[in-house]
């Protein structure tokens, strides 16, 4: 009875079991911290990347030849000298899920008979990616979109160039964070998609700043 009433009171060995029930929160809380510095870095790297794909697909090649050929004389009873207006063409947009280049239109779509261009030319989305990817190494072509969006900018028969200057979006979606946590699930977190937006400029070449 005596052994039962010492073994009760006695406190040694407390500490132990105290650091053993704080250690798993401990190292929960520093995981957690590290985490949250590392999304902040993948964050930073993805906004910086899509900025970097938009101004170079501002001031290169479109994507889809036919916007820069396309001349809005007779469109929409536009004469020469008119302002294109945001009603007269739809939002073109283009990916690369596989090894071709693919570019949906939406509404009027003028420079294609078919709303959807199936192998585009694939070099300006490849310079895109290229340049994006130096940023986010992470990145895949089907992480990327690229939109042309209507911006009322432009003038029917433009002899100096392309007869609009779309809004140019480019877009970076199914980016995944995997957590340190995480990565003993095997799961991961996706996160919100980021685009940015610039008006195109000239649509021509093959070099940005």
């Amino acid at each position: 009875m005596r052994f039962l009433l010492t073994l009760i009171r006695d406190q040694r060995g407390g500490p132990a079991a105290e650091f053993a029930m704080v250690l798993p929160i401990a190292i929960m809380f520093l995981l957690g911290i590290i985490d949250v510095g590392r999304l902040m870095w993948t964050w930073n790297m993805a906004e910086k990347a899509t900025q970097m794909g938009v101004r170079y697909a501002a001031v290169t090649d479109y994507i889809v030849p036919g916007i820069a050929n396309q001349s809005f004389v007779g469109l929409s009873g536009l004469t020469q000298g008119d302002v294109v207006p945001e009603s007269a063409y739809g939002t073109t947009t283009c990916t690369k899920p596989s090894t071709a280049v693919t570019c949906t239109c939406t509404g009027i779509c003028p420079w294609g008979a078919s709303p959807t261009v199936a192998g585009g030319t694939p070099d300006p989305f490849t310079g895109i990616f290229n340049r994006m990817d130096a940023i986010f190494p992470a990145l895949t072509p089907a992480n990327i979109q690229i939109l042309y969006k209507p911006s009322g900018i432009g003038f029917a028969g433009d002899p100096n160039g392309s007869d609009i200057a779309p809004l140019v979006t480019v877009q970076l979606t199914g980016v995944n964070f995997q957590p340190l946590l995480f990565q003993f699930f095997g799961a991961s977190v996706t996160l919100p998609d980021f685009s940015a937006t610039l008006t195109l400029e000239d649509g021509q070449g093959m070099v940005s700043n």
